[in-house]
């Protein structure tokens, strides 16, 4: 395909006649075009929050392997699947206070005064410390929408500051590490 392209387009150039058509129909979403969401991080509290992430890692589910030995050889089949944890490094802003926005959420997976996920948590069975959905929007060179990556079911496993250093002239980050239930991809 990408040869049919070439061809098509480059072999009927002729120098001085204007400048070559380019053909876009090869780009690739970059590395740096997205944004993340996150959805009714309180659970019955619809609301939506955009903060200025500085770096997603990545997100996937794998599939452990069954295996089943037999006289002579193996046979693999799919066993249980299971959701990797996402690490998320934020900007950590003046306003809002991204910091401690981050470290109220953290504090209801667990709240290092008390030693407890959240006081007033409900009973068993529904899950208070557990945002709706985390969505990862990647983005077009015309910053539409390409694609969107939901995460169902999150939770911040880990909340870290960066290092203070005087030698440095970086912004200062909020690194969290989120889990999650399960996940879907979805082609705008």
């Amino acid at each position: 395909m990408a040869e049919a392209i070439y061809k098509g387009k480059r072999s009927g150039f002729v120098a001085g006649t204007g400048l070559p058509e380019i053909s876009t129909a090869l780009d690739s979403v970059r590395a740096y075009q997205f944004e993340v969401h996150f959805e009714e991080i309180t659970p019955g509290v619809p609301q939506s929050w955009t903060l200025a992430a500085k770096q997603v890692s990545q997100v996937g589910f794998s599939v452990e392997d069954i295996v089943v030995d037999r006289v002579n050889d193996k046979m693999y089949y799919p066993g249980k699947a299971s959701p990797e944890e996402i690490t998320i490094t934020f900007d950590n802003l003046y306003h809002p206070d991204v910091s401690e926005e981050l470290f109220d959420i953290f504090k209801d997976t667990y709240d290092p005064m008390t030693g407890e996920i959240e006081s007033n948590a409900p009973p068993a069975g529904n899950t208070q410390f557990k945002a709706n959905k985390m969505s990862i929007y990647t983005l077009k060179n015309d910053s539409a929408l390409h694609q969107v990556i939901e995460c169902y079911g999150v939770y911040m496993k880990s909340w870290k500051s960066a290092e203070f250093n005087y030698s440095t002239n970086d912004f200062h980050t909020i690194e969290c590490v989120f889990r999650y239930d399960f996940m879907n991809v979805l082609m705008a």
